[in-house]
């Protein structure tokens, strides 16, 4: 059953996906920053490279586990 519902590679795509998400976002918020937008709707809202840099970090380590759970499992 599990085999056809794709449920044996469901947690390495979700780890993926938000590996991703996280890559994406936090550079994304990094570019913003870098051109001196600030956040729509936010009073006092600062940018915090640190922040961002871990985010990142984690989120690309997230990104190859995830990649490498998916290939292993070929």
């Amino acid at each position: 059953m599990g085999d056809i519902l794709g449920f044996d590679t469901l947690f390495a795509e979700m780890t993926v996906g938000l590996g991703l998400a996280l890559v994406v976002g936090n550079l994304y918020a990094w570019w913003k920053a870098h051109r001196g937008e600030a956040p729509e709707g936010v009073e006092g809202a600062r940018f915090r490279p640190g922040r961002v840099l871990f985010l990142t970090g984690v989120g690309l380590l997230l990104t190859v586990w995830g990649t490498v759970s998916l290939l292993a499992g070929r």
